[in-house]
């Protein structure tokens, strides 16, 4: 059995290594983009990088999701750090956030994540993937003016999404658009080709190989007009020495601890952190090719503990991030130890090599995330989903145009907004047949039979077949079926029961205790029924 395990661990390692040094790669830009885009320490992003990978990697139930700073707080990191007066108060607010969210796992409140439409969680890993393309475009084209990471429509250099794509055609260079060019063309022989041939190209990613290509590129051509320059470059913040490294962190002030709007942003943090988390949890679930399934509130308790320790020491919050979790699906990995790993790497990189990370082409970065965004965003999922019909079409479309037009929680709440209205139609339409059977005696006849549940919202559809009834008919009503009714629903039969006698309506009333003319009284008959309950027991 321990040389099975053994067996197991080094061909998961087999995997997992490689996997990892993908994901680093995607994480990194992301880690500092999103670190700029929030008004924060670009060091603090990579801080939430390393300890998203290290020790919520550690703790996390989840075997393929990687964490680490997210593009859907930078907004409100923004915002927080002017309104609280300082990154250390912020910080402050970041351990306060962990901490309401470990509590959120003590709660069992992780159950939240399994309430989301599938075809919701579809539609926002299409949104994403779509996103990515079209943020990453300008990068690839050697066009950065907006930093890494940043997903949302509205962007920092006043333009959008769309509009950012027609600036950069006036300002497309040559050469980090070349490096791109050879960085994809690499990584898609690598994927469709090469990886199929030997094992080496299975160990050896596509990704390693492209960023050492750029790597060399900008050293070779440094000064010349086919070069790079240094804001088309990766920027990791570069210490002196090993004392200046350790500068680089920041304490929280917890002399601030009494401060309402430090509470109001932790209970911000940790709102939007856990619902992005158990969103994500939910995409990276349906990604994982052996279908393992993420224990939400044990994610709750790693991501709050994450969150604790990134804001003692100077890091941005902490959330599952799709397009790491992602990267890592797509790149083979296997376990957890792909997102350890890379957490490690992000450490250690940072701490030895900054310089050479610096000479990492943006674009060549941008073409790694071109691969993963298409990967994502599968033009064959469209007609799967509109041949499923369109109460699974219609949320998942909106949910990818939301993201688009705006960002990623304001897409995934249009999108469930529309799932529930689709609901409460099919609700609507199914909470009772109506069937004309037969004339007898002259008088028509009709049936009803109400669904297993029958709550409030099917109120209007069973009101308006009940007044449409002709005068002088026979209304049988079955509930042998109907384990919950509302009250709201007994309220409406007892009114109709008045009407009936005035339009000479008879009823006969079809239940497991067994048939009942014209009964008195509907609300003293359903509290007879041991399997039928009212809304307000």
């Amino acid at each position: 059995m321990s040389l099975n395990k053994k067996n197991f661990a080094f061909g998961s390692l087999k995997r997992d290594i490689p996997s990892s040094i993908v994901v680093f790669f995607v994480a990194l830009p992301l880690c500092l983009g999103i670190a700029l885009a929030s008004g924060a320490p670009l060091f603090s992003g990579l801080i939430a990088g390393i300890v998203g990978g290290i020790v919520v990697g550690a703790l996390s139930g989840s075997q393929i999701g990687v964490s680490g700073p997210a593009a859907g707080l930078a907004a409100i990191v923004l915002a927080a750090i002017s309104t609280l007066g300082s990154w250390e108060n912020f910080l402050l607010a970041v351990v306060l956030g962990g901490i309401i969210q470990v509590v959120f796992g003590l709660l069992k409140a992780g159950i939240i994540g399994y309430y989301f439409p599938s075809s919701v969680i579809k539609g926002m890993l299409t949104g994403i993937g779509i996103i990515i393309i079209l943020k990453q475009i300008p990068h690839f084209f050697g066009y950065d003016a907006v930093p890494e990471g940043n997903l949302a429509f509205k962007q920092l250099d006043g333009e959008n999404t769309f509009s950012e794509l027609s600036v950069m055609f006036s300002n497309i260079n040559i050469g980090p658009t070349l490096i791109a060019c050879i960085a994809l063309a690499i990584l898609i022989l690598w994927d469709k080709v090469l990886v199929h041939k030997a094992t080496f190209f299975k160990i050896v990613q596509g990704p390693l190989v492209a960023v050492v290509l750029g790597i060399l590129y900008y050293i070779f051509t440094e000064g010349t007009s086919y070069g790079i320059t240094m804001d088309q470059l990766v920027s990791v913040p570069v210490p002196s020495d090993f004392s200046s490294f350790l500068g680089q962190f920041s304490l929280p002030n917890f002399g601030a601890i009494t401060t309402p709007a430090v509470w109001v942003t932790a209970f911000t943090i940790a709102l939007v952190a856990s619902l992005e988390t158990l969103l994500c949890v939910e995409a990276t679930d349906k990604l994982d090719p052996e279908k393992r399934v993420t224990p939400t509130n044990r994610e709750l308790l790693a991501q709050g503990t994450g969150n604790i320790i990134s804001g003692m020491i100077g890091g941005l919050p902490i959330t599952q991030v799709i397009v790491r979790s992602s990267a890592n699906i797509q790149s083979g990995g296997k376990t957890k130890k792909s997102a350890i790993i890379h957490g490690f790497l992000l450490l250690i990189s940072v701490l030895l090599i900054p310089g050479l990370l610096n000479m990492i082409p943006l674009s060549v970065l941008a073409a790694i995330l071109l691969i993963v965004g298409i990967k994502l965003a599968k033009p064959a999922l469209f007609k799967v989903m509109y041949d499923l019909g369109w109460k699974q079409f219609l949320p998942f479309i909106v949910t990818i145009l939301g993201i688009i037009f705006t960002d990623l929680l304001v897409g995934i709440g249009l999108g469930l907004l529309v799932g529930i209205c689709v609901i409460l139609i099919k609700s609507y339409q199914n909470s009772h047949f109506l069937n004309i059977e037969d004339k007898s005696n002259g008088r028509q006849k009709f049936k009803m039979t109400l669904a297993e549940e029958v709550t409030f919202f099917n109120k209007g559809a069973i009101l308006n077949e009940l007044d449409k009834l002709p005068a002088d008919s026979f209304l049988e009503l079955d509930v042998r079926k109907t384990r919950y009714l509302d009250n709201d629903i007994i309220e409406i039969l007892e009114d109709f029961a008045f009407k009936a006698k005035n339009r000479n309506i008879d009823i006969k009333l079809v239940s497991e205790l067994g048939i009942v003319e014209n009964p008195p009284s509907y609300i003293e008959f359903f509290k007879l029924r041991p399997k039928a309950q009212l809304s307000n027991n």
